[in-house]
């Protein structure tokens, strides 16, 4: 147990600037001292720019600073199985960012090396631990909406600017690098969200199609699933879809009424029962990750244990993977 944690950051993307980065540093006995990029000029840039002490461009060369007792990997998940058993087995605990690997079969390698070096594993299912959704779980267990009978999933947006672009396509459309398309790189945060709510997902299946062509890999994605509970749940995700037609809700489907949520847009929850309709606005936190990091912290100081653990996070990547048909 460490009374502070110091963390390395394997990565300096997007998401730490804006949804992880800021709260390492807003939560107290923790603090970031080293980061690293394949770039050593941006991971310089980068440390300087957030008054980071150390800087380096070989992610063994961070893991083995003495000063840093806890490593967060923030790249894509093509490099977590490596980066995340490097430091592991130099015994420092990780925080991997989501999807936790490119396939179920990973993330059983990063469990072993969990289960051996008994060094603890995390990822950033940070939904978990936030006010909006922690409301939809007590609205479940409070049985607001009677016995769930079925979860329905729609998701869609319309392409990114740069899926346009053939000769250089973002690396969530890459499945070597990101382990599917834009599904494997949203999806996993409403099935997450949906197994802490409901139970694990016994069984899924899917069928996929390519409907934009804007890239090789899947654009559209149609699934059905069942939880340990005999609950059974749809969905439907597009990427390609019009403006007009985006789409964001998760509707819980109960003997005596619905409850519907967004995923990302946080639009207010909605209770709709015999009793008529009563909604619940709820804002994200500010970074997005902030509750998440301050329960991963806690627990590596001793305190209440994190439930966003390497074995719960492995659930999901096997869910992705039987319905895109990989398993």
């Amino acid at each position: 147990m460490e009374s502070k944690i110091n963390w390395g950051f394997i990565g300096c993307g997007d998401v730490t600037l804006h949804k992880s980065g800021p709260a390492f540093r807003m939560i107290k006995d923790s603090d970031v001292v080293a980061v690293m990029s394949r770039n050593i000029d941006k991971a310089k840039t980068y440390a300087e720019e957030h008054a980071i002490a150390r800087w380096y461009d070989d992610a063994l060369d961070l893991i083995n600073d003495e000063e840093v007792n806890a490593v967060y990997i923030a790249t894509p998940p093509s490099s977590h199985t490596t980066y995340a058993i490097m430091a592991m087995k130099a015994g420092k605990p990780v925080y991997i960012e989501k999807p936790m690997a490119v396939s179920y079969e990973e993330c059983c390698r990063i469990n072993r090396i969990a289960e051996e070096t008994g060094v603890k594993c995390f990822v950033a299912y940070y939904r978990r631990y936030q006010p909006y959704f922690i409301k939809v779980k007590e609205l479940v267990k409070q049985e607001a909406i009677g016995k769930i009978i079925s979860v329905q999933i729609c998701y869609a947006q319309p392409p990114a600017p740069e899926d346009y672009n053939r000769a250089n396509l973002p690396w969530r459309v890459q499945p070597d690098i990101a382990g599917g398309g834009y599904f494997y790189d949203m999806a996993p945060h409403q099935i997450d969200i949906l197994q802490d709510m409901l139970g694990f997902i016994l069984d899924a299946n899917g069928c996929t199609a390519n409907r934009g062509a804007l890239y090789d890999v899947e654009d559209t994605v149609s699934a059905c699933f069942r939880f340990e509970n005999g609950v059974v749940g749809s969905g439907l995700w597009s990427f390609v879809s019009p403006e007009t037609a985006r789409e964001d809700h998760i509707d819980l489907i109960g003997s005596k009424g619905i409850l519907s949520f967004s995923t990302f847009s946080y639009t207010p929850i909605v209770l709709q029962t015999e009793q008529g309709r009563q909604e619940f606005a709820i804002e994200r936190p500010n970074p997005v990750q902030l509750p998440l990091i301050q329960a991963v912290t806690d627990d590596l100081r001793g305190g209440e244990p994190c439930s966003c653990d390497a074995i719960s996070a492995t659930t999901t990547n096997w869910v992705l993977d039987k319905i895109l048909g990989k398993e």
